[in-house]
């Protein structure tokens, strides 16, 4: 922020430098005979430079932000006019130029090269006084059209009201920027306390059953339950985790859920590629491997669910399998919980990723590809 306030700084210095070298470079050239240390000690000069630099930021400070950036058009022409009445009256540039470019005007200078015929001899022609712009015959106190002065005007005015206007633009669309990422911050953390409690609750049923029924295998759920609870609470807050701290989380789960199992049920998970290296967003999968086993498991018929994980450097791909063996009372939380999965994935990946969801025969099969 420091550095743009500088440059901006330099920048404005560096085009008022420019500006009021522009009169001093053009008398000069116009006349050589003028020296720029006259110029510059001028007051003309600085009433020319004083009154366009004002102006600039009267406009940009004052009147832009007040009246034009808030619709109240109607009174910032008003100011225009008014604004534009001060430059009539002080004409900077008319009188700039009458008092020091016109100054040292002399005819004899100016015809005294030609042959002598006719008249006073060169040196001694009467001289009158520096010509006045303007209609003749008019009395030192009319204020005639400066249209040097009113090009300026124009040029200032626009120049700073364009200025303001995309200074103006570019803070809108930052705060839009930044209203949208603290509103997707906002849900993505809504999103990760909806689907925390879910899975932790899931687990601590299949516990409790594994304890009710004295199974040996409960202390080893316990301290599989225990890693993936400080994996949910340590890590679960970041937005990308390793894919290896997911797999793991993944494995335990399976494993806390095969100790329920019965014969009926077969569980596949393939892993192929490298996993080091490769990010991930937490919990992200968790959403589809918990409802693997939320419809595909029955006490009355075979089952085989199927999860595979497929890494290559750039991609990862999860595809699960499993039957459906609806249970009415999870059905719409299921939905709420792919729900909240798309809607991670947009804020996380954008345009890199494809997710594809069937449904065909009772057989439901999810197929998810990050590009990382």
């Amino acid at each position: 922020m420091f550095r743009l306030k500088t440059f901006s700084v330099i920048i404005h210095v560096a085009g008022w430098l420019l500006f009021m070298a522009f009169p001093l470079l053009f008398v000069s050239g116009r006349d050589s005979s003028i020296p720029v240390s006259t110029l510059l000690i001028s007051p003309y000069y600085w009433l020319f430079c004083a009154t366009y630099i004002a102006l600039f930021y009267l406009n940009t400070v004052v009147f832009l932000p007040r009246y034009f950036l808030r619709n109240k058009h109607i009174v910032y022409a008003i100011i225009c006019l008014c604004l534009y009445g001060c430059i009539h009256f002080l004409q900077p540039a008319d009188k700039f130029l009458r008092h020091t470019a016109f100054k040292n005007f002399n005819p004899a200078k100016q015809f005294n090269h030609l042959p002598h015929r006719f008249g006073p001899p060169p040196g001694n022609l009467p001289l009158g006084p520096p010509p006045q712009f303007g209609r003749p015959g008019r009395g030192p106190g009319f204020h005639h059209f400066d249209f040097f002065s009113f090009f300026l005007f124009l040029m200032v005015m626009t120049l700073s009201t364009a200025i303001k206007t995309l200074q103006q633009w570019r803070l809108t669309e930052q705060r839009a920027i930044s209203a949208e990422a603290e509103k997707a911050s906002a849900e993505l953390s809504f999103l990760k306390a909806q689907i925390n409690p879910h899975f932790l609750f899931n687990t601590l049923n299949n516990i409790y059953t594994l304890a009710v029924t004295n199974n040996a295998n409960t202390a080893e759920s316990i301290m599989k339950l225990s890693n993936i609870m400080r994996y949910v609470t340590d890590e679960v807050t970041l937005d990308y985790v390793s894919l290896q701290s997911e797999v793991d989380c993944i494995e335990d789960y399976i494993a806390l859920q095969q100790l329920r199992l019965g014969d009926k049920t077969t569980v596949n998970f393939i892993i192929d590629g490298v996993i080091a290296q490769q990010k991930i967003a937490p919990l992200l999968l968790m959403t589809f491997v918990e409802n693997v086993f939320k419809y595909g498991i029955s006490k009355q018929y075979q089952s085989t669910l199927d999860i595979s994980l497929m890494i290559t450097t750039d991609t990862v791909t999860f595809l699960c399998s499993n039957p459906v063996f609806e249970r009415k009372e999870n059905l719409e939380r299921t939905g709420i919980g792919i729900a909240n999965t798309r809607q991670r994935l947009q804020h996380l990946y954008p345009g890199r990723h494809i997710l594809n969801i069937t449904n065909n025969n009772n057989l439901f099969t999810v197929l998810l590809t990050l590009h990382t």
